[in-house]
């Protein structure tokens, strides 16, 4: 957009109407020669941003960036971090210019708002009269949904151009953080679009690999975690440094016949929300969609128009609400291939949840970029109307958290609400459907507020435990959400219980108590039904995801206050120290507990050291160590490779002067195939990840490799994640992307088409395990027990028509949940784990053997009927007596066999031990048997 004359007149006359001297007038009046030499999209990209079949690339943005930078004063460009692939990921700071010249001022007001500690109800006035109203508005976090990219380019030069009244007004008011989130993914897809001349051959739909290095789609479920760098970069920004009362992350696509999703959401929301953050979240929504409709810009739908609702906590607008911030969503169609809005009936009677139906039309990526226009307008607009109230209720929830984790209080969770219905009198039970049910009030405290279930004061993560290290990761992951944590100075007792100095406490009296109980406690999520007593309403994405069970961190609940002597942690916790013990001359022992001993193991075996594992108990200078220690002869390759992990790692590594007694199984290096399909499979991209960090070598291997067979040749073991064989009947559906033509791939990427085929998969993996080698398959990846002559089948299927299916969901669902597993840790593939297992299980199949079979070891099964620790589970007693991991013998080799998803999103390190021993023992046990 071009600056006119007819700009500065109109600035000119709404400064003459503002009090003198005021920075809006000063701005106002200045507006005629502040705005001239902001370059235009148009004249810098090759193509205007919203031109049918173009997409500018990430590189061609950040030039921009730079540009405007250095042409206005209404801007600053922030660099908040590096991407995966090397990339900076830049954030334009946009206000008022004499808001930018007091950006530390106003940071810090924001701070002190969200965090509320030690400031009161008046100061809290006094702060909020002076502060500006933080809004971060992003774009490209899923690099494929190209309208947010694209709409951003356009809307920050609107921003640093236009000097209407309403502009004006919002940059008196407002500091907007304009950020991408994924940089690497917008420089990916562009250039996969552009690739072709011809804009008609234009598509995104058949990219090479995954659009985030590692997680592609599935980096908008890292939030808690902030595993990835994009992540940790957004949330430093978000829960850090800038405290931002909106936070609205942009997405597509919308719903079919209609043009954009704008909430408010469908329930369930979480129910350790401060309701302050989502009656405000549908005041903004509703103003967005009012203006839409003002303006004639039909086609937005709110709640039932999407499943999208306010439980998970790893997205990024939903990890907002957790930090008493207003989390927006919107989903709006287009791209940059024009397209058609379809006729689709059921949306074309107005209704309270679409307003103001669309007739079908054509439809091309500059209408989509309008309507972010509106809706990015609207979020500013209500910012700089309700500036005041955003930084108090901001203030407000934080102190309401901090006055609940100083008292005693209680969560109202489902299973209370349940325990109060069934205390409604039997003459009510038998009601009609949908009517209310009574219960005398006498009963609420009784059955909603006991004593014991009170919410918690503090946590105590004790010193000591079993796998130390990972407790420090969990600690830092709570840390990168801006949770405040203690750790004691010196002993100290709680709950009647003694904890030795260098344990660590996050109270719950602090502003961001919400995400603290939710990484804690379990998810209670509601029984949701299509209708009662109909089929499961599927939740939006998983239901139990309790990152302390997750983890398998060792905490206690601390019901009444914490006395002792503490220090804040100032930042990221670097691993505990550790240690070599003892003078021994012969070795050193290290525990298995530990996940980081597996980063010592690889280690160890790139150096040609000769670790091994101790099949028995053993004990070594007092401690008592279970079966699966390592034992490690001393050799100059071992001691520099020892004393560097005990000093980084967080190990303890007992010197011993004599061998150990019990047998031992040496590992030896194993060359690692992780199996990848072309387009990238997020499960496997994870795993890549998770592979890099713990220092396993391996390669991607891809279906023509696979089929091709003699894969022994190349591989020791191969790792199968969930979805990297082609799912079917009882193990789900296949929804692998579309690959285009050899021809039309580039060379790099040919090797990595095709797709794997029953019929020549089977005797390619059966003849690589029976001569030696491992397969580890994880979730439905389990469907090697319908292709292989195996003792094991699933467990949880039906028979229809002679074929297995899934059973149907009125009997079983478990949508994402955390079960409760028993592990037999005598066998190396349970080395190191304790003998009960938080596992997370997703829609998972479990096995049960067939009459008579031998030759598998049982090494995590489910015992109990109940298993459900955290989520939501329908039939969870058919678990009962199946096996969740399993350990075959075919031949020579091996097949482990894991159900559930141990390696989920990089977040299960409680069970990251189940794959990890999978990748060394099996091929250590095939060089035994030589």
């Amino acid at each position: 957009m071009r600056h006119h004359p007819s700009a500065a007149i109109a600035a000119a006359l709404f400064a003459a109407t503002l009090p003198m001297g005021s920075a809006l007038a000063q701005q106002a009046a200045e507006a005629g020669t502040t705005t001239a030499a902001v370059t235009a999209p148009a004249d810098f990209f090759k193509q205007s941003p919203g031109s049918d079949y173009y997409l500018a690339n990430y590189s061609e943005y950040e030039a921009y960036l730079k540009r405007l930078a250095g042409e206005t004063d209404r801007m600053k460009l922030v660099d908040i971090g590096k991407t995966a692939e090397g990339r900076t990921q830049w954030m334009a700071v946009v206000s008022s210019p004499a808001n930018l010249a007091r950006l530390d001022e106003y940071r810090n007001i924001a701070q002190r708002l969200a965090k509320a500690e030690g400031v009161d109800e008046a100061e809290a006035h006094r702060l909020a009269a002076r502060g500006k109203a933080v809004v971060w508005i992003d774009a490209g976090l899923h690099a494929t949904e190209t309208v947010t990219s694209q709409g951003q380019i356009q809307i920050i030069h609107r921003m640093l151009s236009q000097s209407d009244p309403e502009t004006l007004r919002m940059l008196d008011d407002c500091i907007i953080l304009f950020a991408h989130d994924n940089p690497d993914g917008m420089e990916l897809v562009s250039n996969w679009y552009m690739r072709h001349a011809d804009p008609a051959k234009r598509e995104y739909a058949t990219l090479p690999r995954l659009y985030q290095k590692y997680v592609g789609h599935d980096n908008n479920r890292d939030s808690f975690m902030a595993a990835m760098p994009e992540t940790e970069n957004v949330n430093r920004v978000l829960f850090r440094q800038w405290y931002p009362q909106i936070v609205y992350n942009q997405h597509q696509t919308g719903p079919e016949g209609m043009v954009v999703f704008v909430p408010p959401f469908r329930d369930p929301f979480n129910f350790n929300y401060d309701p302050i953050v989502m009656a405000m979240l549908n005041e903004v929504g509703f103003a967005m969609h009012s203006r839409l409709i003002a303006e004639g810009k039909a086609g937005s739908g709110t709640r039932s128009a999407a499943p999208y609702s306010t439980w998970h906590n790893g997205m990024e607008r939903s990890v907002s609400y957790f930090h008493n911030s207003i989390g927006l969503l919107t989903e709006i169609i287009g791209g940059p291939t024009p397209t058609k809005i379809p006729l689709v009936p059921a949306t074309q009677l107005p209704r309270g949840d679409e307003m103001m139906p669309i007739a079908p039309r054509a439809w091309h990526l500059q209408d989509s970029l309008d309507y972010q226009w509106t809706l990015n307008r609207a979020v500013i607009d209500y910012a700089s109307r309700n500036r005041e109230r955003l930084l108090f209720n901001i203030w407000r929830m934080g102190a309401n958290s901090i006055e609940k984790g100083s008292r005693d209080s209680w969560t109202m969770t489902p299973t209370k609400v349940q325990r109060l219905a069934d205390a409604a009198p039997l003459d009510q039970k038998d009601a009609r459907p949908g009517s209310a049910k009574k219960v005398d009030p006498a009963l609420y405290a009784a059955l909603t507020q006991r004593p014991e279930e009170r919410d918690p004061r503090a946590y105590v993560i004790p010193a000591g435990q079993a796998d130390m290290p990972t407790a420090v990761a969990f600690l830092n992951a709570l840390i990168k959400n801006g949770v405040d944590v203690e750790q004691a100075a010196a002993p100290f007792a709680a709950g009647g219980k003694t904890y030795p100095a260098g344990s660590y406490i996050v109270r719950t009296a602090q502003a961001y108590r919400p995400h603290i109980l939710d990484m804690f406690e379990p998810q209670d999520h509601p029984h949701d039904t299509e209708y009662p007593g109909g089929p499961p309403k599927a939740p939006y994405d998983i239901t139990g995801y309790t990152l302390a069970y997750q983890m398998g961190i060792g905490f206690d609940r601390i019901l009444d206050g914490v006395e002792g002597t503490f220090e804040r942690v100032p930042d990221l916790l670097p691993p505990p120290p550790g240690r070599i013990e003892g003078q021994g001359k012969a070795g050193w022992i290290v525990g298995h507990e530990t996940n980081n001993s597996f980063i010592l193991t690889n280690r160890l075996l790139k150096a040609g050291a000769k670790p091994a594992w101790i099949d028995a108990p053993v004990t070594a200078n007092g401690h008592a160590l279970r079966p699966g220690a390592i034992w490690i002869p001393a050799s100059p390759r071992a001691a520099p490779v020892i004393e560097r992990a005990v000093r980084e790692l967080g190990l303890v590594a007992i010197a011993s002067d004599r061998a150990p007694e019990a047998g031992l199984l040496p590992l030896k290096p194993v060359r690692i195939g992780l199996v990848d399909r072309y387009g990238g499979l997020m499960s496997a991209g994870w795993t890549r990840w998770l592979l890099e960090q713990f220092e396993f070598d391996f390669r991607p291997v891809y279906p023509k490799r696979l089929e091709a067979g003699n894969l022994a040749h190349d591989f020791d073991v191969i790792l199968f994640t969930d979805g990297a064989l082609p799912p079917k009947g009882a193990w789900g559906t296949d929804r692998a992307g579309k690959q285009p033509s050899e021809r039309d791939t580039p060379p790099e990427y040919r090797a990595t088409l095709g797709t794997l085929s029953d019929e020549r998969i089977a005797p390619a993996i059966d003849g690589f395990i029976r001569g030696g080698g491992t397969v580890v398959a994880i979730g439905n990846a389990g469907r090697f027990t319908d292709l292989l002559s195996v003792p094991l089948a699933p467990a949880l299927v039906r028979q229809v028509g002679g074929e297995r299916k899934a059973l149907d969901t009125k009997s079983f669902y478990i949508p994402g949940s955390i079960l409760r597993a028993r592990v037999d840790n005598r066998q190396p593939l349970g080395y190191g784990l304790p003998e009960a297992v938080d596992i997370f299980f997703n829609r998972s199949q479990t096995f049960t053997p067939a009459p008579g079979a031998t030759d598998y070891g049982k090494v995590a099964w489910f015992e109990d009927r109940n298993p459900l620790r955290s989520g939501w589970a329908i039939g969870e007693e058919r678990l009962a007596g199946t096996i969740a991991v399993a350990d075959i013998g075919l031949g020579r080799g091996k097949l482990f066999l894991m159900g559930p998803e141990v390696a989920q999103r990089a977040q299960s390190h409680g069970t990251f031990k189940f794959l990890f021993n999978g990748l060394l023992y099996g091929p250590a046990a095939a060089e035994a048997k030589r």
